[in-house]
């Protein structure tokens, strides 16, 4: 059975709150032995690291101030996010970046708040797990800007265009793809970039409970909730429009997520 690490699952969400354990066991009868959990504000933060916890060696977690809440990032929250990104089960610094689509936070409160999270990444020897929407002129300039003094960097939940793909790889990022290439209305401009995406800078991501695969023939119990457990589907997907072999791709993400993370096998 192939392997995979899920890098992206959103396990602190209500949709999730009664089934947990249900979705990792269904995750992990696929091939999907581990699971980073977002973190996208303090209290989300909080969670995915108890999570992460409870289910220790399976999954670990992300500690961060998504750009939906820039407006709440103080001092104190730059405090508090560096306690917790020094708990052993947690991986990166995110989820933080840019959105310019919806602006519940200000674009200079967004501004503000990531380029003090780069910091903290910089400062903690940390990755950078990056959120970007209508906004990727404006994060290229800032993660070039420092990329030098950063570790590694993966574009997370990646939807964009072949010229996206060339910055990030000049920038030597790596980039998250989820269900979305499995959108033939919405994921055309994806199934074109994936083909420039280096084997040794992709890695796989549901962004669950988001971005169900749309051309699943099976549906979920739970109505459009996506589960950890449709990744071997998205690999496929990945693969095709890569035009790779599927174990090829499936083995590369896997290798790529563990080296980034620094997370160890199950096996």
């Amino acid at each position: 059975m192939n392997k995979f690490i899920d890098i992206g699952v959103n396990l602190t969400g209500s949709s999730f709150k009664t089934d947990v354990s249900q979705v990792i066991e269904r995750a992990q009868q696929v091939g999907v032995e581990q699971l980073i959990i977002t973190g996208t504000d303090i209290a989300h933060s909080e969670q995915a690291i108890n999570l992460s916890q409870q289910y220790e060696s399976v999954c670990f977690s992300t500690v961060g101030l998504h750009p939906h809440h820039a407006s709440d990032y103080s001092n104190d929250t730059g405090s508090e996010l560096r306690e917790m990104l020094g708990h052993k089960q947690v991986v990166a610094v995110g989820e933080c970046g840019l959105d310019f689509n919806r602006n519940y936070s200000s674009r200079k409160e967004q501004i503000r708040a990531f380029e003090a999270q780069i910091e903290i990444a910089i400062d903690l020897k940390k990755p950078l797990f990056l959120h970007q929407r209508d906004a990727h002129e404006d994060l290229i300039a800032i993660v070039k800007n420092c990329r030098n003094d950063l570790s590694q960097v993966v574009a997370h939940c990646f939807t964009g265009t072949v010229e996206e793909v060339n910055d990030y790889n000049l920038l030597d990022m790596y980039i998250g793809v989820t269900g979305w290439i499995c959108d033939e209305r919405r994921g055309q401009l994806l199934q074109q970039a994936v083909k420039q995406i280096p084997l040794d800078r992709i890695m796989l991501e549901t962004d669950a409970p988001y971005l169900l695969p749309r051309d699943l023939k099976t549906k979920p119990d739970k109505k459009n909730r996506n589960e950890p457990c449709y990744l071997p589907h998205i690999a496929s997907a990945v693969a095709k429009h890569m035009k790779v072999e599927e174990a090829q791709l499936v083995a590369a993400a896997f290798d790529n997520s563990q080296s980034f993370f620094g997370i160890r096998p199950l096996s």
